[in-house]
């Protein structure tokens, strides 16, 4: 197998050449581990040497030989090191598959790397001190958004057709709004978040993955998202296999189009015509589409997110192997610190905060069964916009900060409920602007039916970053 037939396939054409005998396993393995060198000597994407974790049997399973990469947000893969992006964290090494990683396992993806991820994974950009910043594929003086941006980056570059990726804010979608790939933050309980966790972030953070195309997602969501036993929250399963989703007929849907931030930040122009036009698409389709919204209070908001930053620093403070604070980044050192300082009183405000935003969400599902916003409120943005490091940031005035630019996706984490960030758009000067849509709760079914209808009219296959392979 050649290169550029490796880069041109999605993960369903690349299974189906494994499937057919067309290429071999190894074949593919070895293109991929090239495509990934490659494409991190510009990118600086990855923060291992290339790996193959030991495997007692061939991969099986529908998805069986094809490639992707892990995240670096936590312990993942047995017997891989982790840091969560940060330089005060040494010799963790994960001692357990996460389940999700089981799952992708069985479906039988080999997993060759682990990307980078900002520090703790708490920014939209991907430019910790660790490793430094991860480039655009689009435009290397960009960043890659966060925190699943490296990725982003290397599945975006065609390095691989599928990588890991988790969502606590907009970290699946923000990053893939950047860098014009697909990506989908499930219903909250519709994938695993143990053994290790429960409720991973206060519910807040969902397991999935980053693709280039909806129809890998479909399939992915298929093989990866079957109820686990003893999961304290379980989505409800769908009508059908999600793939006959792909080629669904248009239902009667009531469609509602935001582009203005519940926190009133402006958003970029560019950002704001691009959320329009898919709307005028979804109207030629056959969808009504209303000026409407939830009724959020940016304050909610933030404190509900803030559960996400109260569980994360307890988690690390809680691990058996305690950073060393000195090498922390500033923000890092104020998360850990916020988690000491929390009381009960803290959690239950924001817990009710919580409450008050989910409930607003699902009465707005009452009244519609799709949502359109954008993505990310900016276009990438320029390495440096974002200063985790600075001492100047509180833990709340740096998740207000991201806020700010990324005002659209974290209230649905908080809900739980599905959201899709699609690659619609380019502005003026090259740069992806992904388009976000959100459905009621457990209607996944809903976001993947519309995605390919949106796929199909305005098509985005063909378009390759200037520093693909």
């Amino acid at each position: 197998m050649e290169l550029h037939e490796y880069a041109s396939l999605d993960g369903v054409g690349l299974r189906e050449l494994i499937a057919a005998g067309q290429v071999t396993m190894t074949e593919v393995r070895q293109v991929a581990l090239r495509a990934l060198e490659a494409a991190n000597a510009d990118l600086n994407a990855l923060t291992l040497p290339l790996f193959e974790p030991a495997e007692p049997d061939p991969p099986r399973g529908p998805w069986r030989g094809v490639p992707f990469v892990i995240k670096d947000s936590g312990p993942f893969a047995r017997g891989v090191p982790f840091a969560l992006g940060s330089r005060a964290i040494r010799g963790a090494v994960a001692l357990v598959d996460h389940d999700m990683m089981a799952r992708f396992r069985e479906a039988g993806l080999v997993a060759l790397g682990q990307s980078t991820a900002p520090e703790l994974g708490f920014s939209f950009s991907t430019e910790p001190l660790r490793s430094g910043p991860t480039r655009n594929p689009w435009a290397l003086g960009r960043g890659v958004g966060g925190s699943s941006g490296g990725s982003a980056a290397l599945v975006a570059a065609r390095a691989v057709p599928i990588a890991h990726g988790n969502d606590g804010g907009g970290s699946i979608r923000i990053p893939a709004s950047c860098c014009g790939l697909v990506g989908l933050k499930p219903s909250r309980g519709r994938t695993p978040s143990g053994p290790l966790a429960g409720e991973a972030g206060f519910g807040l953070i969902t397991e999935f993955a980053l693709t280039r195309s909806v129809r890998d997602t479909a399939h992915l969501l298929d093989a990866v998202s079957a109820p686990l036993v003893g999961e304290k929250q379980t989505a409800p399963p769908p009508l059908r296999p999600y793939v006959q989703e792909l080629t669904a007929a248009p239902d009667r849907l009531r469609v509602a189009l935001t582009t203005r931030a519940w926190s009133q930040v402006q958003v970029d122009p560019q950002v704001v015509a691009a959320t329009e036009a898919a709307g005028k698409v979804l109207e030629w389709i056959g969808y009504p589409v209303e000026q409407a919204s939830p009724e959020l209070e940016a304050e909610a908001i933030l404190d509900a997110t803030m559960l996400g930053v109260i569980a994360t620093g307890a988690a690390v403070l809680r691990a058996g192997r305690q950073p060393d604070r000195s090498r922390l980044e500033a923000v890092s050192r104020q998360v850990l610190a916020m988690a000491e300082e929390s009381t009960a009183l803290d959690v239950m405000a924001a817990l009710d905060a919580q409450h008050r935003v989910t409930r607003a969400v699902a009465l707005f599902f009452n009244r519609y069964d799709l949502l359109v916003t954008p993505t990310f409120g900016q276009l990438p943005l320029p390495h440096g916009t974002l200063r985790y490091d600075s001492p100047q940031h509180t833990a709340r005035s740096w998740i207000r900060e991201i806020l700010d630019l990324g005002p659209f996706t974290a209230p649905f984490n908080i809900s739980g409920h599905p959201a899709i960030s699609l690659p619609l758009a380019q502005s003026r000067e090259g740069l992806p602007i992904g388009v976000q849509l959100v459905a009621a709760y457990g209607r996944e079914d809903v976001l993947l039916r519309v995605a390919a209808q949106l796929e199909q009219a305005v098509p985005w296959g063909a378009r390759r970053p200037a520093h693909a392979l």
